[in-house]
């Protein structure tokens, strides 16, 4: 087991990777006082680790309370977060009881968002199921539902008590979910981490065939990043943002097609192949860096061409980016290749241009 911290002053807390973590009661143990907790997870989830996490709190003398909520990203709704209020209202949950968030990035968004509003907070604990919420989501504490108009619109930043990463629960995975996961872990190695993207263009075939130790080192290598940025700029003010490369993108393409049609990693491939693109078009990167990014993703099996949902529309999604400041849209581009920057003068006809080549590969 890898055990790292973010560093958020009396706020920190670990974050633990490793395998058969969820029968590992003593790590949750100390977080659990009152002896009982509440744990949300989905459809897709419950049937295969709801039961070992209840043994394993059993083991340790705390009861629970299981929210089973519909799996998919066009659940992360106002609709479903009340179904969690109704739960804890009816089962009398108090300030004390945490819940743990057992799932992917939507059960660790909306759990985080219920924990930071229910009675005006209480704690809670990530136990992420998905590499992307492993590597990304349930790190750092930001918690929130989905708009009509816009994802993750709606929410608060709330940090989790304890990450608990146990990485047996990737087994079974769906392909195209491991896939999507490995968008984020590139991100890592674009933004700021030259060395680990190598690492990653040396060893993707062994990531997407599963090899334990070579995901055990992604997921902390991700997660290392992640602290250090977190720990940093907790609410986004300066350096956070870098870790949205390919987000204003990837979300108008989420928001477009329809909640749950693109997984968000999916999304967040084909958008970050556009900033890399739109980065070359103001003359920061060689078409040449363009292809290496593309190579990288295609190798990962994640889309590299967005899909057709016409300039306009992509124009007026991203204009409601949470990035948005002043009325302009401001993007994470790329300066070199492992080094990105926020900027909010893209020329409207090279981002037009963009928006056309992009569509079409």
């Amino acid at each position: 087991m890898q055990t790292l911290t973010v560093g958020l002053g009396e706020r920190s807390y670990p974050i633990h990777i490793g395998q058969e973590l969820l029968g590992e009661g003593e790590l949750l143990q100390a977080y659990l006082p009152r002896k009982r907790v509440a744990i949300i997870t989905n459809t897709t989830v419950a049937p295969l680790y709801l039961a070992r996490l209840q043994q394993t709190l059993q083991a340790i003398g705390v009861s629970s309370v299981p929210v089973v909520l519909p799996d998919g990203e066009e659940y992360k709704t106002y609709e479903t977060l009340n179904l969690i209020y109704d739960a804890l209202l009816r089962n009398r949950c108090e300030r004390s009881t945490p819940l743990i968030a057992l799932g992917g990035g939507v059960i660790g968004d909306m759990t985080g968002f219920a924990a930071a509003t229910y009675l005006r907070g209480v704690p809670f604990i990530q136990i992420p199921t998905t590499l992307l919420a492993q590597v990304d989501s349930s790190v750092g504490g930001k918690t929130g539902i989905n708009h009509p108009l816009g994802k993750n619109m709606i929410g608060a930043f709330y940090q989790p008590q304890l990450v608990l990463a146990d990485t047996d629960t990737l087994n079974t995975l769906p392909d195209n979910e491991l896939a999507a996961g490995m968008a984020e872990v590139i991100k890592y190695g674009l933004i700021r981490d030259l060395p680990f993207l190598e690492w990653l263009e040396q060893n993707m075939e062994k990531l997407m065939a599963r090899d334990t130790a070579a995901l055990q080192y992604a997921i902390a290598r991700s997660c290392r990043n992640k602290a250090e940025v977190v720990a940093a700029d907790e609410r986004e003010s300066g350096e956070r943002a870098l870790l949205n490369l390919g987000h204003t993108f990837g979300h108008a393409i989420e928001s477009g097609m329809g909640y749950g049609n693109w997984l968000h990693g999916e999304g967040v491939a084909a958008g970050t192949v556009m900033a890399a693109d739109l980065s070359q078009r103001l003359g920061w990167i060689s078409a040449r860096d363009v292809e290496r990014v593309r190579n990288l993703f295609e190798r990962a099996r994640l889309p590299v061409i967005a899909p057709d949902l016409g300039t306009d529309k992509y124009l007026e999604l991203m204009g409601l980016d949470k990035k948005v400041e002043g009325g302009k849209i401001r993007f994470v581009l790329l300066k070199q290749i492992g080094s990105a920057v926020v900027y909010g003068d893209v020329p409207p006809e090279l981002l037009r241009q963009t928006l056309e080549a992009c569509v079409h590969g």
